[in-house]
């Protein structure tokens, strides 16, 4: 993997060339040099709304794990019931601690068993946690039993997302993609080559996540952009995730937020699974309620509340913003915010400090925007 010429090493993608031909504008994101915009992140955002916008999200942790009985052996390390999950089908879940915080949020891929009898997934982590992830995963399975391959460095992953992104992938596609379900999955074949094809994204739009090999990748890229695909940045990957109310890890979530207080319960299956870390604190939690909230918050005016603006309850700090920005579909300033369970319903009116003023915001219904695009509507 190339780096960079700056005093820091960064790593980059091998699409970084390509990048760097289409002007895009870069920045370093958990070690990686990564396009931050090409044309605007404006523009880029209503691509994906409305038409169809493809992002390199090579900088991602990439996870091939083998054994027998793989699933179950997962099972300890995450509150989601993964032997639930058939061939072809995957989870979004998350890692926990011992105190049920949130190690990463991952999605794990059920690929089944392999000719001999082995199972096998794919996981899929973010780029900052890779490693930590990858610690926990060994220290935590067994490897006599278990093959864990890394192929965070070896893989291209891109993602194209948008109303039409079934339209400009599939002359590419050997298989028939309007037949995949939403968080399905298959290895197929793309421009010839094998490759990892999945129908999930992180835009709230339908769209697909592809891992090939990097050859493939960078063919890829250029077939779709020379179809009127926009290449997409990090900054409208951020402002679409948070317009759906998706969480971004190490702001939102962490070690020290469970997936009860971030709006996460749906993750958590204790009724359908047994032990796994972190279950106790869990438990307590749900019988108790927890004693905060992940809400999300919509301005009154279009002050943008930016993470760690604190957030006020009749002249009492209460909470702090963790991700806000000012949304282009909506053309208003939303953001989302740990608060007190008290102050969670939807309609309670709190303020956010803004280069040292108070301004008004409310608690709103979350995701901020719902697209009627979406597989699962």
């Amino acid at each position: 993997m190339a780096k960079s010429d700056s005093s820091v090493d960064l790593l980059r993608t091998p699409l970084y060339d390509l990048i760097i031909q289409q002007k895009a504008k870069l920045t370093e994101f958990s070690g990686w040099e990564m396009p931050v915009q090409f044309r605007g992140l404006k523009l880029e955002h209503q691509a994906v709304r409305t038409d169809v916008g493809v992002f390199d999200i090579s900088h991602m942790g990439k996870f091939t794990l083998q054994g027998p009985q793989l699933l179950s052996s997962l099972q300890s390390l995450v509150p989601s019931d993964l032997e639930r999950l058939q061939r072809g089908q995957a989870q979004y879940t998350v890692l926990l601690n011992s105190q049920g915080g949130i190690i990463d949020d991952i999605i794990v891929y059920n690929q089944g068993e392999t000719e001999t009898r082995k199972e096998k997934v794919i996981i899929i982590a973010n780029a900052g946690t890779t490693q930590k992830d990858k610690t926990w995963f060994l220290e935590h399975l067994d490897r006599k039993t278990i093959t864990f391959e890394d192929l965070s460095q070896e893989k291209v992953l891109i993602a194209i997302q948008g109303p039409r992104a079934i339209s400009k992938l599939q002359p590419l596609v050997k298989e028939n993609l309007s037949q995949l379900k939403f968080f399905g999955h298959l290895e197929g074949t793309i421009l010839g080559k094998s490759a990892f094809i999945a129908r999930t994204g992180y835009t709230g739009e339908d769209g697909f996540e592809v891992m090939v090999d990097p050859e493939v990748g960078q063919e890829l890229w250029q077939s779709l952009c020379q179809t009127g695909v926009t290449p997409c940045g990090l900054g409208a990957r951020d402002t679409l995730r948070l317009e759906a109310a998706m969480s971004l890890y190490g702001q939102d979530i962490g070690d020290g937020t469970t997936p009860l207080e971030a709006g996460l319960a749906w993750l958590v299956h204790l009724d359908s699974k047994g032990e796994f870390i972190g279950r106790k604190i869990l438990e307590q939690q749900k019988a108790q309620r927890v004693n905060h909230r992940l809400v999300g918050l919509q301005m009154e005016g279009r002050h943008i509340a930016r993470h760690g603006y604190p957030v006020f309850s009749d002249g009492n700090k209460v909470g702090e913003v963790t991700s806000g920005t000012l949304s282009p579909t909506l053309e208003k300033a939303i953001a989302l915010a740990y608060v007190p369970r008290a102050l969670s319903k939807v309609g309670s009116t709190l303020e956010i400090e803004v280069r040292g003023k108070l301004y008004p915001t409310k608690v709103v219904k979350k995701p901020f925007y719902r697209s009627p695009n979406r597989p699962y509507n």
